[in-house]
């Protein structure tokens, strides 16, 4: 059996290049790169639900402000100074 030497291997690269386009080539390592962790996984008996899942913490909600009257006419009042009362 022939042995792959990088000459072999640049040729293939550009050949998938050529056929993809290089927009697709990111999408296409990613997805290759699941399928064999997911191969791997299902190999060695690994399982998502096997990992601890860390929760992330939760964000305070901000209190929701509104304007009342008052902020509305000094809102007013400011935006048009020749016109205040």
């Amino acid at each position: 059996m022939p042995n792959i030497g990088p000459l072999e291997i640049i040729i293939v690269l550009v050949i998938v290049l050529l056929i993809f386009g290089p927009k697709r080539l990111p999408d296409l390592g990613r997805s290759l790169g699941r399928g064999m962790r997911e191969f791997k996984d299902s190999v060695t008996g690994k399982d998502k639900d096997d990992q601890p899942q860390l929760e992330e913490p939760r964000a305070e909600a901000a209190p929701k402000v509104t304007p009342t009257a008052a902020d509305d006419e000094r809102t007013r009042a400011a935006a048009n100074p020749t016109n205040a009362s």
